[in-house]
């Protein structure tokens, strides 16, 4: 039984591994704290999109295309760019690694970004920033909100349903000592919540996912950091080009001012 201070620690460590948030820690985590830390990612993808609605909000009466870069700006501060570092390795590995299971986990753990890399990290913020410049207008903060909230609980039912590509990697031993069953619970809830909210919200980031971890099975037989990482970002995006479709489907699609 885990006491309200062991949770504040999980709490803490979560929000200090996913984002640039000033988090202080008396110890080191161990495993199990560790493992109890990762069913706190949605709650720190909540904050991280309350820190994105604040800004909307605030960032109101600039030019749009302005408010989406600060938006994109803060978006990636906050998490210091970790979920597209993983992209960008996993883009790599999958152009480099020319259908090889271990030539594409090489390269994915090689520190260097490549071009294949690059253009993957481009064109992932171009997307996030033209989904911006369509969200924005529509003042849909539930969206910005639920975003980061939705990508993290996928990453999350990722890591357990998926085995784990590279024995020794950074969540390989938390696998161990994570509770499936709660994490379970916390993925039934929050896909309870889109469906009732948008079923599209849950549609495309489901299909996403399928089609994420089917490519990652074929390709690695399993999952890493990296990959985890990367399906963050295209769930995020997925769930905003989500509620950009539900807003042009029911006609009331605001068009930024000319």
């Amino acid at each position: 039984m885990h006491t309200l201070s062991h949770h504040l620690r999980a709490f803490k460590s979560a929000l200090q591994f996913l984002t640039l948030l000033p988090v202080q820690l008396a110890e080191v985590p161990d495993r199990r704290q560790q493992a109890l830390a990762m069913l706190y990612y949605p709650a720190v993808g909540l904050l991280i999109g309350a820190l994105l609605c604040t800004g909307a909000i605030l960032s109101d009466g600039l030019p749009l295309e302005l408010r989406a870069t600060l938006l994109l700006l803060l978006w990636c501060g906050v998490t210091g760019g970790l979920h597209l570092d993983g992209l960008a390795d996993s883009g790599d590995g999958w152009m480099g690694g020319l259908g090889d299971r271990e030539r594409t986990l090489a390269i994915m753990k090689d520190p260097h970004i490549g071009a294949s890399g690059v253009l993957v990290l481009l064109l992932q913020l171009l997307l996030k920033w033209s989904l911006l410049l369509a969200l924005l207008p529509q003042t849909d903060w539930l969206a910005l909100l639920l975003a980061p909230v939705a990508a993290r609980t996928a990453a999350l039912l990722l890591l357990v349903q998926t085995p784990y590509a590279r024995p020794g990697g950074i969540a390989g031993e938390m696998l161990a000592e994570l509770p499936s069953g709660a994490v379970y619970l916390l993925v039934a809830g929050v896909g309870l919540g889109l469906l009732l909210i948008q079923p599209l919200w849950l549609a495309l980031p489901a299909l996403v996912y399928l089609l994420a971890r089917r490519a990652m099975l074929r390709r690695l037989g399993g999952c890493t950091g990296d990959t985890a990482g990367a399906l963050i970002e295209l769930s995020e995006s997925a769930l905003i080009f989500a509620a950009v479709l539900a807003h042009l489907a029911t006609g009331s699609l605001a068009l930024p001012p000319t």
